[in-house]
């Protein structure tokens, strides 16, 4: 069977909750199935505040052509 290329993002609108999963995520994998990792952080104002936003993208390969991989 051919490794399949996933993403799996997380959101946060902190940076220590996407960080934990993403983590926890990456426990799961293996070493060489880690293509690349990119990590965004922003902030959203609104009218009144304005709140930062994170997005930890992580590209992996995987043998599981139903595109699962959840821990």
């Amino acid at each position: 069977m051919d490794a399949m290329i996933q993403v799996k993002e997380f959101l946060d609108r902190g940076s220590v909750t996407a960080e934990k999963k993403a983590n926890e995520f990456l426990a799961t994998l293996q070493d060489e199935q880690v293509i690349d990792i990119k990590y965004f952080a922003g902030y959203r104002s609104n009218r009144d505040t304005s709140e930062q936003l994170s997005s930890i993208l992580v590209v992996y390969r995987t043998n599981d052509h139903t595109g699962k991989h959840e821990p």
